[in-house]
C-alpha cells in the first residue's frame, strides 16, 4: 500500500526532480540571506538593518502572491516556475556585483543598503509567482493517495536546504569570503533551474473563466470559509511572527553569545536540523493521525523552546532550543501542507496556496522586520521573551476555539 511506504512519493521521477530543485533553490537563497545579513550587520550594528531585509522581500511577495495564485491556476505552472527562478538568478548576479570590493566603494553608506534592499525586493517579486506555482504543481506529481508522504518529503527537501544553506554559509563566508560565496549561490540556482526543466508540462484544471480580481476574491473566500485551513495557517503566522528569532540571530551570535560567523551558521542551521530529523521520523510515523491535536501541541512546544532560548547565555543550550523550535515547526509544517493538498479542489489550489504563502511570508519576512523593530525598541532578549509569551497565549485561544477540529481526518 502506498500509504504504508515511507518512500512512496520518491518513486515518481518528476517528484524527485521537484524536491531536488527545491532543496538547491532553498539552500542557495538561505546562503545568500545569511551572508548578506551578517555583512550588513557588521557594517551597521543596527537591528533595523536586519528587519528591513525581511520587509524588502515581504512587501512585493504579499502584494503579488494572490495574483501569482490566479496565474498558477490558469497558466502553465512549469513556465511560471522557470521564469521566476530566472529572475532570482538575475537578482543574485546583481547582488554579487554590488557587493564586490571594486564596486562597493561606489555605493557609500545608505546607497549600498538601498541597492541591496532593491535586489531583495526583486527576489520577493519573483517569489510572489514562484511559490503558488511550485506549491500547486506538487499536487500533479504524485497520486492523491501519497499526498501526505509527498508533504513529508517536500518538507524534508525544504528543511534540508534550510540546514545546508545556513550551516555552510558561515564557513563559506569565513574561509572563502563574501563574493566567492555569492558565486556559489548563482551556481546552485542554475542547477535548481536544470531540475525544474526536467518536469513535464501539466494540464491546466478546467474551471469557470473569471476575471482576475474575482478569481483572487474566490481564493480568499475559500480560505476564510474553511475553518481548518484558516486556523492552521493562522497558527503558523502567530508563532513565527511573534516567536521567530531567526532574523536577529546575528545579534545573538555577535553580541550575546559572541560566537562569530561560524557560530551564526550553527545557530541558523539548528532549527532546520531539528525539522529535518523530525520530518524523517514522520515518514515512518505520520503526524496526520490526530492531526489537529498534534498541530496545537507542536506550536505550543515551539513557544516554550523560544522562551528558554531567550533566557539562555550558553551557546549549546541555545543551539538545542533552536533545534527544538525546528522539530516542533516540522510537525506543524507537514500537517499544514497536507491540509493544503487534500482540502482545496484542483482548480483552486494555486489561489489557496497563495493565501497560505501570504500568511507564511507575513510570519517570516514581516516577522523578521517585527523582530528587528522589537529588538531595537525593547532590547533583544526582552523582545524574544515577549514574542514567546504571545505565542503561548494564541495557542491557548485557538485550542479553546477549535475543539470541533480534533476529530477531522485528513486521509
Amino acid at each position: 500500500m502506498a500509504r504504508d511506504d515511507p518512500y512512496a512519493a520518491l518513486r515518481f521521477p518528476e517528484f524527485r526532480y521537484y524536491v531536488s530543485g527545491s532543496f538547491l533553490f532553498t539552500m542557495a537563497l538561505l546562503i545568500q540571506e545569511v551572508v548578506v545579513a551578517y555583512e550588513l550587520y557588521r557594517l551597521t550594528h543596527d537591528p533595523l538593518t536586519l528587519g528591513f531585509i525581511g520587509l524588502a522581500e515581504a512587501v512585493p511577495y504579499i502584494a503579488l502572491a494572490l495574483f501569482g495564485g490566479h496565474y498558477a491556476d490558469n497558466r502553465d505552472k512549469k513556465n511560471i516556475l522557470i521564469l521566476s527562478t530566472l529572475v532570482v538568478v538575475a537578482a543574485s548576479v546583481i547582488l554579487t556585483i554590488v557587493m564586490h570590493p571594486s564596486v562597493r566603494p561606489l555605493l557609500p553608506g545608505i546607497r549600498l543598503l538601498l541597492t541591496v534592499y532593491f535586489v531583495i525586493f526583486l527576489i520577493g517579486v519573483a517569489r510572489g509567482f514562484f511559490s503558488p506555482a511550485a506549491s500547486s504543481l506538487k499536487a500533479f506529481l504524485t497520486p492523491r493517495s501519497v499526498y501526505p508522504n509527498a508533504s513529508v518529503w517536500s518538507s524534508v527537501a525544504w528543511q534540508g536546504g534550510a540546514i545546508a544553506g545556513p550551516g555552510v554559509a558561515g564557513f563559506l563566508y569565513a574561509y572563502l569570503g563574501l563574493n566567492t560565496t555569492l558565486y556559489i549561490v548563482i551556481g546552485l540556482l542554475l542547477v535548481a533551474l536544470t531540475f525544474q526543466s526536467l518536469i513535464g508540462r501539466k494540464p491546466i484544471p478546467v474551471s469557470e473563466k473569471t476575471d482576475l480580481f474575482r478569481s483572487v476574491r474566490e481564493g480568499i473566500q475559500y480560505v476564510f470559509d474553511n475553518k481548518i485551513i484558516l486556523y492552521s495557517i493562522s497558527l503558523d503566522l502567530a508563532a513565527v511572527l511573534f516567536g521567530g528569532v531567526v532574523a536577529i540571530l546575528p545579534i545573538f551570535a555577535e553580541d550575546i553569545l559572541k560566537v562569530g560567523a561560524e557560530g551564526l551558521g550553527i545557530l541558523r542551521a539548528a532549527p532546520a536540523a531539528g525539522a529535518l530529523i523530525t520530518l524523517a521520523a514522520l515518514a515512518y510515523f505520520p503526524a496526520t493521525n490526530h492531526a489537529w491535536r498534534n498541530m496545537l501541541l507542536a506550536v505550543a512546544g515551539f513557544g516554550i523552546a523560544t522562551l528558554v532560548f531567550a533566557l539562555s547565555t550558553n551557546f549549546w543550550l541555545s543551539v538545542v532550543m533552536l533545534f527544538l523550535t525546528g522539530a516542533f515547526d516540522g510537525i506543524s509544517v507537514v500537517i499544514r501542507q497536507t491540509i493544503m493538498q487534500v482540502m482545496p479542489p484542483d482548480h483552486m489550489r494555486g489561489r489557496v496556496s497563495a493565501v497560505n504563502g501570504i500568511f507564511v511570508s507575513t510570519s517570516n519576512e514581516i516577522g523578521a522586520f517585527e523582530s528587528g523593530v522589537a529588538a531595537k525598541a525593547f532590547g533583544t532578549v526582552p523582545s524574544v521573551l515577549l514574542g514567546g509569551s504571545l505565542t503561548m497565549l494564541i495557542v491557548g485561544y485557538v485550542w479553546w476555539r477549535s475543539k470541533d477540529l480534533f476529530g477531522v481526518k485528513l486521509v
